[in-house]
């Protein structure tokens, strides 16, 4: 089948090719509900399970004990549950991560959570200490990424609070923390620190810990890893699905423009919408041939697969396809289809050394990504950004 995409600042429409450019390999299989991988700067894999456990895959086998275990914490179901991880730059010194999950009451917290001192697969349960709380109106639209930035900080992407069409206009109110991107100084502070560079510090109008807004539900996002880029995967509301490009050099503020556009679609309102204020999405692509929700992933700086490399990777939860968008020499971004990987997929992850896998939700499984394509003297890698 054809899949198209509608692709910004101007619009190409790539159609699917002949043969999948990648292969996914099952690596992982007997989990529950994965939604999350991450690495710790080893050659391990912790999953999320959205019921409220990680996992660890330690390069050969998934082990019997979980990471972490905070069932009793967790509200799961939906888009509730354990959403996020990510582990402290420092993590080899310090043994801090960091966790976001909905609780009983259904409201976001992130939490610090310190390694087992005698068994370095296991957490302990008893160090959590909450960074942030926040209320969700209603029970979708949580948001629940976790990253470190080049910088050190911790972003932590957050959802409108749910419902359909934002009907509290949150994303574009400065003074709520929902339907935000949040930039936050783990290292100082109680419970946290407000780093200096934050573009709203200060501000009568807004909350400090604000990196961005105008945005719907920024499922996943992730920083590329060669040149610190921030790709922001924004789930859309019924017609429109968007990606959302950061340059390395960007000094925050920027209003993606949820819920006055979806996309680069007027919402509400319905005409007249953007006053050139707004920032327009890289990538969108409508709800056609069964898609509805953007999973964002990462650009490939692995090694394996030259020809993968300065790709960006992404899918839709729906309809199961997972595309690669590259920036033509016009500044505009291209996909095309690299396969159809026709299962539910929630999220994508790396290890350390940059190979990428994506998560079937339903199925349990983990696999990774793989290019069948062999390099040799007539076929060489391109190289994409």
């Amino acid at each position: 089948m054809t899949r198209f995409l509608v692709l910004l600042p101007l619009l190409i429409f790539t159609a699917a090719t002949v043969a999948d450019e990648i292969v996914l390999q099952p690596l992982v299989s007997g989990l529950i509900k994965p939604v999350a991988i991450a690495h710790a700067g080893d050659t391990r894999l912790f999953i999320v399970e959205q019921r409220g456990t990680i996992a660890v895959f330690d390069g050969t086998s998934l082990l019997a004990a979980p990471f972490l275990d905070i069932r009793s914490l967790v509200r799961s179901g939906g888009e509730q549950g354990l959403l996020g991880i990510a582990f402290h730059p420092r993590y080899a010194e310090n043994g801090f991560f960091y966790v976001n999950y909905t609780d009983a009451s259904g409201d976001t917290v992130v939490a610090r959570y310190s390694v087992s001192t005698t068994d370095p697969n296991r957490a302990d349960g008893l160090s959590a200490r909450v960074l942030l709380q926040v209320d969700q109106p209603f029970a979708n639209h949580n948001g629940g990424q976790l990253q470190f930035g080049p910088d050190r900080y911790l972003y932590i992407g957050m959802g409108d609070g749910g419902s359909g069409g934002d009907p509290g206009n949150r994303a574009q109110n400065r003074n709520d923390l929902l339907g935000k991107m949040l930039r936050i100084d783990v290292d100082s502070g109680t419970p946290y620190g407000i780093p200096p560079s934050n573009p709203f510090v200060n501000a009568s109008n807004a909350r400090d810990e604000i990196w961005s807004y105008g945005l719907r539900n920024p499922w996943r996002f992730s920083f590329d890893r060669t040149t610190g880029d921030l790709w922001i995967a924004d789930v859309g509301q019924g017609d429109w699905e968007e990606v959302n490009f950061q340059p390395a050099t960007s000094i925050g503020g920027e209003n993606y423009g949820w819920r006055r556009m979806e996309g680069s679609h007027c919402f509400n309102p319905s005409s007249n919408c953007n006053d050139g204020s707004l920032v327009l999405p890289a990538i969108e692509y409508g709800h056609t041939n069964g898609a509805c929700s953007v999973t964002g992933g990462h650009v490939y700086r692995g090694t394996r697969y030259p020809f993968l490399r300065g790709i960006y990777i992404y899918g839709d939860y729906c309809n199961g396809v997972i595309w690669g968008a590259t920036r033509t020499i016009s500044g505009a971004w291209t996909s095309r289809v690299l396969t159809d990987a026709s299962f539910f997929i929630s999220t994508f992850g790396e290890d350390a050394a940059g190979e990428m896998y994506v998560a079937d939700h339903g199925g349990g499984r983990i696999l990774k990504i793989t290019d069948p394509r062999p390099v040799g003297p007539k076929r060489r890698a391109v190289r994409h950004f």
